[in-house]
Parts: structure tokens; sequence; C-alpha cells
């Protein structure tokens, strides 16, 4: 039998991030002179940072303002992000029933480690993969059911044969997700605890 391995997704999936990446955002306008929506930003995240600073820098900017971002990230980003409803307890669920569980996520692997750290949630991170790099991941992790909160995050459960737990926590709709190919989705992640008994081994 194959063993219970459950990949989470981290912004606005286990964490409600809008308020630390506005806060970064922000700082990053002021230092470069460049007009940023931040409310728009902020409404639809799920990409990687360098395809959201393409809408606002030149091509060739891009690169170093991302660095600068990471760099401001840990200090204005950290303190102001919280667990959203049940993260904790799917986590544990799965832990509870012998599986394993890590992080999946499009952010930088250092902030994101950081973010876990300062919520005391001790899992793994894997970072900077998106769509079908997810989907490589889940392949060569084993992985069994991933919960996020994008399509592109459903796509590539589907890619990868991986049970899809979406949650409506992001920018996408529960139709949008169900159409994206989600076998499952939950209000929030009190949700997943219900599923975990019943997730494939």
């Amino acid at each position: 039998m194959t063993r219970l391995v459950v990949g989470f997704d981290l912004d606005m999936t286990l964490v409600d991030s809008r308020p630390g990446i506005g806060a970064t955002y922000r700082a990053l306008a002021e230092e470069t002179g460049t007009f940023i929506d931040v409310d728009l930003v902020t409404s639809r995240l799920g990409p990687p940072l360098e395809a959201e600073l393409a809408h606002w820098f030149e091509p060739e900017l891009v690169p170093q303002v991302a660095d600068r971002y990471r760099a401001l990230y840990p200090d204005l980003a950290i303190p102001r992000v919280e667990l959203l409803r049940g993260a904790r307890e799917a986590v544990q669920a799965v832990l509870d029933a012998g599986g394993e569980a890590f992080v999946v996520t499009g952010k930088n692997g250092r902030n994101a480690a950081l973010h876990l750290q300062h919520l005391a949630i001790d899992l793994d991170v894997v970072g900077e993969v998106w769509r079908e790099g997810k989907a490589d991941v889940f392949r060569a992790r084993g992985v069994t059911a991933y919960v996020g909160d994008h399509v592109h995050d459903m796509e590539a459960c589907r890619s990868a044969d991986v049970v899809g737990i979406a949650v409506p926590t992001g920018p996408c709709s529960p139709d949008e997700l169900r159409a994206a190919g989600a076998d499952h989705v939950v209000d929030d992640l009190h949700g997943v605890v219900g599923l975990v008994p019943d997730l494939p081994r």
C-alpha cells in the first residue's frame, strides 16, 4: 500500500499572506517610485513573484526587483501573516493518520520556511515551483493528495494523478476549482480533517 503523503500550498491555503505581501509591495513601490496596485496584486495571489512583478516593471528590472522584494519580505511580511482556519488541525490530522505532510509552494523557500517557523508549524518546504513544477514534485515525493487554493494547483494534481483538495480561500471560486479538476472542494481546512481517513494510501 502507498503511504499517505499530503502536500499543502502556503499562500491563501495554510496562511493569509495578503497583509504581509501588501506591506512588502507598498515598500517596494515607495523605494522604486513605481506605481503598484497593491489591492489588485493581493487579490490574485498564486503565480510566481516574477510573473506579478512583470506587470509593473520592465523585463530587465524584474530579477533585481524580485531580489529586493525577497530581502524586504522577512521584516515586513512575516509578522503580519496568520494561519487560516483549520490549518493546524488539517496538518495534524495527516500526521495523526501516520502520513507525511509538507509544503509545496511557488514562494521562495526561505521565506516560506520563515512563515512556518514564526507560526510554529514544523513542516518541510519545497519552494519556487508552480503548475507543472508542482506536479513534478508530487511525482518525485510520492504525493497522494494536495491541498491548494488555485486552479493551477488542481491542474498540477490532475497532471500528476493525485487527489486534489481545494479551498476557495484564495482568488478562485469553488466552480473554477471544480472545473480545474478538484476532487474535493471544502469551505476551509477544517474540511480536510474529515477527508483524511479516506485519502488514498
